[in-house]
């Protein structure tokens, strides 16, 4: 009797399981048989990869409805998906705003399901305005983690040029970004609010400033929910942050000029060189009126991380 009530405890203790469900446009992933994101590969309107309808560990969608629904803010509609990689100069060719397309969907590791985590990694392909070459080729290690406050999604994206090599340009849409639910935006006047590692807040006070980390939390049905954006210290430059008080967040390592009307950057990338960018989004769900310790979770996503080589 005391072995099984040992074992029964034990059970209980485990971290739930990281589950995927495969369609051939995109992957469903479940914690605990519970709805935690889509991640879409293939798209005919949006022309890159990109996770929708992301919820918190209570079930509560934190990141926009897709497409936007009635009474919902529908700026943006087919450029602010969900969470995405976004980039509008790469050696002259924009996808930011889908005047280029990329390809995803290469699996190079299918979607392993673990208990507390749940992994994959797939190849994308970014091709030139015409679609005839490929600028540059992205392998993008996803890991789904599961915290005792919440919920962190890792991204580790690392980019191999073609034979000319490529640039990234210094632009405003250049990074890691995520898009709110509407009742969580602070346009909506709900309570919603952006704050960052130094204390600041909203739009006024962070748009353009670099920051550890920077969070957007409000309140959806009597639920005080957020997501944190949290770029790696260890990528090449650390991030601006590009916010609105619309219910974005991007986080920004290329945009010098376009943050600080400094000189014009480039981050050239030769034909034998590779450029490595690491995020981290940390999903989280509090009581009513409760704070997350979110100087907490950027450190536990930092453990996360192996070193740079």
């Amino acid at each position: 009797c005391l072995a099984s009530f040992a074992g029964t405890v034990s059970a209980a203790n485990e971290p739930p399981r990281v589950e995927f469900q495969s369609e051939p446009d995109r992957i469903h992933i479940t914690i605990g048989d519970k709805p935690f994101a889509s991640y879409v590969f293939k798209d005919e309107q949006i022309w890159r990869p990109y996770f929708a309808h992301v919820r918190t560990p209570g079930g509560v969608q934190i990141t926009r409805n897709h497409p936007p629904r009635k009474n919902d803010i529908d700026d943006h509609a087919l450029l602010h998906p969900g969470i995405f990689l976004g980039f509008r100069d790469i050696s002259g060719h924009e996808y930011w705003h889908q005047r280029a397309k990329v390809i995803g969907g290469d699996f190079i590791e299918k979607p392993k399901a673990g208990r507390g985590k749940g992994t994959f990694t797939v190849r994308n392909r970014y091709l030139t305005t015409d679609g005839n070459q490929t600028v540059c080729e992205e392998v993008c290690r996803v890991s789904i983690l599961v915290r005792p406050a919440g919920t962190l999604l890792f991204i580790d994206s690392t980019f191999t040029p073609g034979d000319a090599g490529c640039a990234f340009g210094d632009e405003e849409e250049m990074g890691f970004a995520l898009r709110v639910a509407t009742p969580v935006a602070v346009k909506s006047k709900k309570g919603g609010r952006i704050a960052d590692s130094q204390k600041r807040q909203n739009e006024s006070g962070i748009w353009g400033r670099q920051a550890d980390w920077c969070d957007y939390s409000g309140t959806v049905d009597g639920h005080a929910v957020g997501v944190t954006l949290m770029p790696h210290p260890g990528n090449f430059r650390r991030c601006w942050f590009h916010v609105r008080d619309y219910g974005l967040i991007l986080a920004n390592p290329f945009g010098r000029s376009a943050f600080t009307n400094s000189e014009k950057s480039k981050v050239i990338v030769a034909k034998d060189e590779t450029l490595r960018l690491r995020f981290g989004v940390f999903v989280h769900a509090t009581k009513a009126n409760g704070k997350p310790n979110l100087a907490a979770a950027y450190q536990d996503f930092l453990k996360q991380t192996a070193p740079l080589p």
